[in-house]
């Protein structure tokens, strides 16, 4: 009986905490993206350019920390294999 739970709990893998800040960063630009395009066509008004840069800037520069961050744990392991 033991030994079920514990094969159901090692099946149960949980989204570590980095793809899930990917996934939200993504979704989020994806988001802006869509409702800036309708905003501008609905309106006839684009909206502030200093807004789009900072947005962009924000979640461009978190997925690129993100990925250093990933890049650089398997760059560890890599060397902790190795060895």
């Amino acid at each position: 009986m033991e030994n079920t739970k514990q094969i159901r709990e090692k099946r149960k893998k949980r989204l570590p905490a980095l793809d899930k800040y990917v996934i939200f960063s993504l979704s989020a630009i994806i988001i802006f993206t869509v409702i800036a395009i309708i905003f501008q066509f609905l309106r006839e008004n684009s909206l502030s350019d200093a807004l789009i840069v900072a947005f962009y800037g924000v979640f461009g520069g978190e997925l690129l920390m993100l990925c250093l961050i990933k890049r650089l744990k398997l760059k560890e392991k890599d060397k902790e294999d190795l060895e």
